[in-house]
């Protein structure tokens, strides 16, 4: 009886050790703007990225764990960022972060060595800030064109049909300095002259200063380097004078906002650039499955926008990532296996990255809104 029993034991704890043990959750860690005049842009990059995880939750996980998305409003403001992103990185210890927005904010994680310190790569930030292309920092990895490469694709495309006069509103902060000088730089290249720059505070609206500066100066075209609130007052505010240049905002500024905001007859004719294939268009691949995935899950109080593509891109990346660096990677080894990813192809546009380059796109397109307010190519 008791050799039985003995038998029972040893068997019991041969089975125990046999037995997988459940794979651990991966944590992912975003610090965006989820109030303030920024709020829509965090809110959609975060529902994009977790449409993605929700898909691939629903098909097991990744090597049997599951992603497990956390997130803290920094209201856009750098100092809150850096405070946040550590308070995270203690209480939740992310394998990785994502989707973080603006350049100030985003470069204060690396002056102040946040990430180097925990060793934690940073995927799919909402900026393309020339200044963190040229940093090629080793835990940065974007995954959109830069704005230098959207602002090429403006001067270009006019510089063709005859406008040689350019004004910019820009932004008075790291994100708006630096597309200023990549915007002088690419106007002089086209053969153009930069007749205006006006700018506004950060976290503000405060552009009527700009909007008569600019006038007066009778540029053909007014490139804007400013996020979405701050577009649309400018646009309005220069429709109401009867300023008639063509404005072309960068791919910060969401189209659809900029209708709600100050309606469709103010707002037809915008140009706007894009880092990621339009929302609507079913002949891209990476499209069909945003909205297959997007009818599935049905997420609340988002719309399906190019800001929401842009964070379920970036967690496409960052999942890919994970497939490929095994089961229960550290974040140097999910480091590495970012910067291992060459011509990926996510569905009609590809990321390459390299221990030189960790600016994985250079996917660039250029809209206009309608009188309907509807965007097109």
């Amino acid at each position: 009886m008791k050799l039985i029993c003995w038998l029972r034991v040893v068997l019991a704890l041969l089975f125990f050790v046999a037995a997988p043990l459940p794979a651990a959750d991966i944590v992912i860690g975003q610090v965006a703007a989820f109030s303030g005049p920024l709020a829509p842009t965090g809110t959609h990059m975060r529902a994009g990225a977790q449409l993605h995880f929700d898909a691939v939750n629903a098909e097991g996980g990744i090597h049997g764990a599951r992603i497990h998305l956390v997130s803290a409003d920094d209201g856009y403001r750098t100092e809150q960022t850096v405070r946040l992103a550590r308070e995270m990185l203690r209480q939740s210890q992310p394998l990785a972060f994502i989707g973080f927005v603006g350049t100030g904010n985003v470069e204060a994680m690396i002056e102040q060595k946040v990430l180097a310190e925990a060793g934690i790569p940073l995927i799919a930030v909402r900026s393309g800030a020339e200044t963190l292309v040229r940093r090629n920092d080793p835990f940065l990895f974007m995954t959109r064109a830069s704005y230098a490469e959207e602002i090429d694709r403006i001067t270009d495309q006019y510089a063709t049909t005859g406008y040689t006069r350019f004004a910019v509103l820009y932004q008075d902060d790291p994100f708006g300095q630096g597309a200023l000088q990549s915007a002088e730089q690419s106007v002089r290249k086209a053969g153009g002259t930069l007749v205006a720059k006006g700018s506004y505070e950060k976290n503000t609206t405060n552009v009527a200063a700009s909007v008569k500066s600019i006038a007066a100066a009778e540029p053909q075209a007014v490139i804007l380097i400013a996020n979405t609130a701050a577009s649309a007052e400018f646009l309005k505010q220069s429709r109401e004078a009867g300023n008639l240049a063509q404005y072309v905002a960068l791919s910060v500024t969401d189209a659809g906002q900029v209708v709600q905001r100050i309606g469709a007859d103010k707002a037809e004719g915008l140009a706007l650039t894009q880092v990621v294939p339009d929302p609507n268009n079913h002949t891209v691949a990476l499209i069909r499955e945003v909205q297959s995935h997007f009818a599935k899950f049905r997420p609340k109080d988002v719309t399906l926008n190019h800001t929401f593509v842009e964070g379920y891109l970036g967690a496409k990346v960052l999942v890919e990532a994970l497939r490929r660096a095994g089961p229960n990677p550290t974040r140097r080894k999910l480091r590495d296996t970012l910067e291992g990813i060459s011509n990926y192809d996510a569905g009609g546009v590809f990321i390459s990255f390299s221990p030189r380059r960790h600016a994985g796109s250079r996917y660039v397109d250029i809209t206009i809104l309608n009188r309907s307010g509807k965007l097109l190519r």
